[in-house]
């Protein structure tokens, strides 16, 4: 399996993933979940068949939840328990069509110096 950084735009999807996870379910149940961030890491890296060293995962997520946690509201974003659903397909993958996702991708890309 290819590394994250052999992927071009990977860590950002990862990140992105990371973040609208933390983000819908402290929409869901008020709490800052890194039991989530982990879960999620693990199924995104591998439905993606991609592999992160483990202290890379740590890093990913630690920054996931600092996103979630104080810049989300800095960039005008707000996710409220209506809008966890429009965040993910059927499938749970990103909703790329979702504004809100959109510029979470952003803030993501500018966090790991990814260009669009």
């Amino acid at each position: 399996m290819p590394d994250i950084d052999e992927l071009k735009g990977a860590r950002a999807d990862l990140l992105c993933f990371l973040v609208a996870t933390v983000a819908a379910s402290y929409a869901l149940t008020q709490e800052w979940r890194v039991d989530h961030v982990v879960e999620s890491g693990r199924i995104w890296l591998k439905r993606n068949l991609v592999t992160v060293q483990w202290l890379e995962r740590i890093r990913i997520g630690q920054l996931a939840l600092k996103i979630a946690r104080r810049d989300l509201k800095g960039a005008g974003i707000t996710v409220r328990q209506s809008d966890v659903q429009a965040l993910f397909t059927g499938d749970m993958g990103l909703n790329h069509a979702s504004t809100v996702v959109q510029k979470m991708m952003r803030l993501c890309r500018d966090a790991t110096g990814t260009a669009t």
